[in-house]
């Protein structure tokens, strides 16, 4: 799982903890551990939810300064799902 270059001191700062996430199909599971900067993040939650659930308050708890900022950057490929994705991070062990 990918983050933009702003996001990644604070997802690993855990300051961000969740991030919505526009697919085709799932791209992480639940219990998945994905590599970020000298640690990496684990997924604790994956849910479905319908576009026009996703909130400004959904858009700011994932690092954006708006819906619309958000959905810029995840509207980026062919992907029509839309899931949130909570997790941790975990730093080097």
């Amino acid at each position: 799982m990918m983050f933009a270059k702003p996001l990644r001191e604070r997802v690993r700062s855990g300051e961000i903890t969740t991030s919505v996430r526009i697919w085709l199909t799932p791209r992480v599971r639940v219990g998945g551990r994905y590599p970020l900067l000298d640690g990496h993040i684990e997924v604790t939650r994956l849910r479905e939810v319908d576009l026009e659930d996703v909130t400004e308050a959904m858009a700011l708890e994932g690092g954006f300064e708006s819906l619309e900022a958000l959905m810029k950057t995840a509207r980026h490929g062919r992907g029509e799902r839309v899931f949130i994705v909570d997790f941790v991070f975990v730093g080097p062990n």
